[in-house]
């Protein structure tokens, strides 16, 4: 009897001990084993987030107790830091602001309570404001592969990296300033870095379940399932909800807020999308509408060589390209008259050779627009900001071998930044590397098989339909040639009269990829935000 008793006693206590732990593994409730709450699964079509993922990839490896065991000796050896909450405060104009900053990560689990992920974030929370009725804005970039520190120390954020004029080379300072623009005055704010980017990382030795999450469904739920586990956390579930993404962030955006609607359990009352890709069939392959989408972004590179320029300055283009334009590309290089009329249009309004853009068709590829720009100059344009030219390092060369002067000379000071803002300010210290923009992600990336391109249209649409009272604000620069501002329009222009300008609304200003990089541009579209989140 004894020895029964103290058997079945020291069950229980272990049974305690490890409830206990399981609570200390994060503060929010774990996710329930329902399809709502699971780690992504990228292969399922309608977005459903996962069942477990070990016992699908490997046949039974799941009840292996070994296997078990040595999957959460993985998981701990890669887990991050616990989370550090600090008291922060900046002087800005006219006000200070004090507020809590944390910097930490959730962990996502599977079906079975195997760990797979910790997702890093980084969250601002004013102090003094009711949690019940104060907004809070959860945001990501793009990428895929990239980390949220472009909005974050670009636009968003209490503090500001400059990313122009001198801070807009390499070896400029990483040293971060208040920011007089930042959102914290309306909205709290929760910067989410994907798996592979920033700090977040995988704990799990699972190749199938790793890959499920570099999809384009996988990915947004895994996001999706984040905001919700931050809302748990934070008791902020009754709390005004906004999404914003950047770049990529206009395919994840929209699929991370449907989830949220149908599968997560929590509504969210605006989405704001920043320089967004909405279908990648308008961006490649034999669609002619990608030559529509980047006419007036030429046309606007072109006249700003010669002083400022503004979205209406660019009304004949924009009347142009879905007009005449359009018409004789529709008519093929078998009219050659249609042919030589549009080569020769296009020429003048971008200032390219005429002879060179007759041999295109008038065609431009992007890469083929930014060098021949300023080509008798050695000189490229960039993508991000095609107003922003570089040297050519090949100018003799028959092949592109040139990068990006408007993004890349930002990668070593946005980074040295992060870094030190999460060490030495946030008290947050992980090991391993920190990745601002992971190639390793972006290779690895799989956007679907079959003859339909990621796009977020669809979810756009069934969001909006939803819920009478969501809107939607979209905010491009002028020069920007990675998602030009056209394409977007014409893809707005399409949606049903139930989403009309009431609750969608596209702003344009002067700029690039990151037309918040300008002042003007910067707080213009700060108060077209706040004006949504009011």
């Amino acid at each position: 009897m004894a020895n029964s008793f103290a058997t079945r006693l020291a069950a229980a206590l272990l049974v305690a001990c490890l409830v206990t732990a399981a609570r200390a593994e994060d503060e929010a409730p774990q996710p329930s084993p329902s399809p709502s709450a699971q780690a992504p699964n990228g292969q399922n079509p309608g977005g459903q987030t996962p069942s477990g993922q070990k016992g699908r990839g490997g046949r039974g490896e799941a009840g292996s107790g070994a296997n078990a065991a040595a999957n959460a000796a993985t998981a701990e050896q890669h887990r991050l830091p616990p989370d550090s909450t600090t008291k922060q405060s900046v002087a800005l104009p006219g006000r200070t602001l004090n507020f809590s900053a944390t910097a930490g990560s959730i962990r996502v689990f599977d079906d079975k309570g195997e760990p797979l992920a910790d997702i890093a974030y980084t969250s601002y929370q004013l102090d003094g404001a009711e949690k019940a009725n104060r907004p809070v804005t959860f945001l990501f970039n793009g990428g895929p592969g990239s980390a949220s520190a472009w909005l974050q120390f670009g636009n968003v954020g209490p503090w500001r990296l400059p990313f122009d004029g001198d801070g807009a080379v390499s070896s400029a300072s990483p040293e971060l300033q208040a920011n007089a623009d930042t959102w914290l005055d309306f909205t709290d704010l929760v910067f989410i870095d994907p798996v592979g980017t920033g700090y977040s990382r995988f704990v799990t030795t699972s190749e199938d379940a790793r890959k499920r999450f570099f999809t384009v469904d996988g990915d947004a739920n895994s996001v999706a399932l984040v905001i919700r586990r931050w809302l748990e956390k934070y008791d902020r579930l009754t709390s005004p909800k906004y999404v914003v993404g950047e770049s990529y962030g206009g395919i994840r955006g929209p699929k991370v807020v449907r989830n949220l609607q149908m599968q997560q359990g929590v509504g969210v009352r605006g989405l704001v999308l920043i320089s967004p890709v909405l279908d990648f069939r308008d961006y490649a392959g034999s669609s002619i509408l990608q030559y529509v989408a980047s006419l007036p972004t030429m046309a606007a590179v072109a006249r700003q060589a010669k002083g400022p320029v503004t979205r209406e300055d660019l009304a004949d283009v924009e009347s142009y390209a879905r007009g005449d334009f359009l018409l004789d590309l529709v008519k093929g290089q078998a009219d050659t008259e249609a042919t030589t009329r549009l080569a020769d249009k296009v020429a003048s309004l971008t200032g390219i050779d005429q002879a060179v853009s007759r041999r295109l068709a008038g065609r431009f590829d992007i890469g083929e627009f930014r060098r021949e720009f300023d080509r008798k100059n050695g000189k490229v344009t960039g993508r991000y900001d095609a107003s922003i030219e570089g040297f050519d390092p090949y100018p003799d060369s028959s092949y592109f071998r040139f990068n990006d002067p408007s993004g890349d000379p930002l990668m070593a000071p946005l980074t040295s930044a992060a870094v030190d803002l999460t060490t030495r300010r946030l008290n947050w210290r992980p090991d391993g590397s920190y990745h601002l923009l992971s190639e390793t992600v972006n290779k690895a990336w799989e956007f679907g098989h079959g003859i339909n391109p990621a796009e977020s249209v669809t979810q756009l649409r069934q969001m909006l339909a939803l819920d009478p009272k969501m809107r939607l604000l979209v905010g491009h620069g002028l020069f920007d040639l990675a998602t030009p501002y056209f394409a977007s329009r014409i893809i707005l222009d399409q949606l049903p009269a139930f989403a009309g300008p009431s609750r969608t609304k596209l702003a344009v200003y002067p700029g690039g990829h990151m037309f918040y990089s300008r002042d003007g541009s910067r707080q213009a579209f700060r108060k077209e935000v706040e004006a949504l989140v009011k």
